[in-house]
């Protein structure tokens, strides 16, 4: 029978990290503990101005989905995802076309990848665009919770490719959707009941290109104890492997809510020191 959740708190980590061969990182990547909300963005490679993209996407994606609390403590949570993802998209858009008006160069100069993750009231909600992914590890068994929008991924599913021959194609990179491309974008939605214990992983590709599932499996399982620490091994076993690109983790372990007793214990255990 899963763990009773409510009430349940998020116990978070993060690490983002540039990679062996890039100069900069397009990554972002946010959290907000009281709203239960994470949120990573990729700057798509080939673009310009793809830090500036992901940062805003990050940014207006938290924005959003804090004020649509403010104004209904109880909206769904995942029409309020799709709202904010939408609004990130008609933010860079409208940025990438005052850029090219500028004389950036190429009529399309930002893009960005989002995956966001939300818990309310015992429920997970996810949201997704391009091939940034969320992993569920539960009883000790990794799951992908989301579906790549990329070209390599459509000719898996359509059986061109082989999934052994997908881990050196060239084009893993090559998404199908992302924000700031088109004036809307179609957002993928998920999500389910949560159990205590149930740890959620969100990455950019550069993880997930580099590290192998069962790989990613073993780290969760043997550090979900000291999270900030799987996050770091995670990145470091990424830069080990090539470090192709900029690295990205968020990490979260849906853990139960002490208490008010137990919140006044741990105060005074860590005020006096036992």
């Amino acid at each position: 029978m899963p763990t009773a959740i409510s009430p349940a708190l998020l116990d978070i980590a993060a690490e983002t990290d540039v990679g062996l061969i890039r100069n900069l990182n397009e990554d972002s990547i946010a959290a907000n503990p009281r709203l239960g909300l994470l949120v990573l963005a990729d700057g798509m490679g080939g673009y310009k101005a793809g830090n500036v993209a992901s940062a805003l996407a990050t940014s207006s994606i938290m924005e959003v989905v804090e004020e649509g609390l403010k104004k209904d403590a109880g909206a769904d949570p995942a029409v309020l995802l799709r709202k904010a993802v939408k609004g990130a998209n008609r933010l860079i858009y409208e940025a990438s076309r005052k850029l090219a008006e500028r004389g950036a160069g190429q009529e399309q100069v930002m893009g960005s990848t989002a995956a966001l993750l939300m818990l309310r009231d015992g429920q997970i909600a996810i949201a997704h665009v391009g091939d940034s992914r969320i992993y569920r590890l539960r009883n000790g068994r990794l799951e992908l919770l989301t579906h790549d929008h990329s070209l390599l991924q459509e000719q898996i599913d359509l059986g061109i490719v082989s999934a052994r021959d997908a881990e050196t194609s060239h084009n893993r990179h090559l998404v199908t959707r992302g924000l700031g491309l088109q004036p809307d974008v179609h957002v993928t939605l998920g999500g389910g009941a949560a159990q205590i214990g149930d740890v959620y992983l969100i990455c950019s590709d550069g993880l997930n290109d580099m590290v192998d599932d069962a790989d990613i499996e073993l780290v969760l399982n043997s550090l979900q104890a000291n999270l900030p620490l799987a996050a770091k091994q995670l990145v470091m076993i990424a830069n080990d492997n090539g470090g192709e690109d900029n690295i990205s983790v968020i990490l979260a372990k849906i853990v139960p809510q002490p208490s008010a007793g137990g919140m006044i214990r741990t105060f005074l255990s860590r005020l006096f020191g036992r």
